[in-house]
């Protein structure tokens, strides 16, 4: 965690540098500051980051583009005059096993349209899930098990 405000304090430099703060400018900044954490890597001594910041990248991209497409097809569900949704509740078994993983991961299901987390087993192996476009509830529980639990515990373990 330390090399990714270090990271951003490179940024911040180089942006500061330019005389001008802004999103372009943070964003080639960030990308200097990678690289010369990358090079000077050897001396800084072991660490994670390197691993763990091309997996985050890719699990905001995924989760905003999940993001955008419940959007889009909540509102088609909306504006159409007839109904395409199935809603259903779906238990979907859990892979993650703390309380922070269980967390975000249910977060991460209620803050996407379309999918509300409704309950978690007595025992912590599975969540209850109210979808509402349920075509099969395989389908549903694929989406989030090889989706988002995939994904989250790749990026948090």
């Amino acid at each position: 965690m330390i090399y990714f405000f270090f990271n951003i304090f490179l940024a911040l430099v180089w942006a500061l540098a330019n005389g001008q703060i802004s999103l372009s400018n943070l964003g080639i900044g960030f990308l200097l500051g990678y690289a010369v954490l990358w090079f000077s890597k050897p001396l800084l001594g072991p660490t994670r980051y390197f691993r763990r910041l091309p997996v985050a990248l890719r699990f905001v991209v995924f989760f905003f583009w999940q993001l955008v497409l419940s959007n889009l097809r909540v509102a088609y569900d909306v504006i159409t005059p007839p109904l395409y949704m199935r809603p259903g509740i779906v238990a979907v078994p859990l892979d993650a096993k703390t309380d922070q993983e269980i967390t975000l991961l249910a977060n991460l299901i209620t803050l996407t349209p379309g999918t509300l987390s409704l309950n978690l087993s007595e025992d912590r192996s599975t969540l209850y899930v109210h979808a509402m476009f349920v075509d099969s509830p395989e389908s549903v529980r694929d989406s989030i098990k090889n989706g988002f639990e995939r994904r989250l515990l790749e990026l948090i373990r």
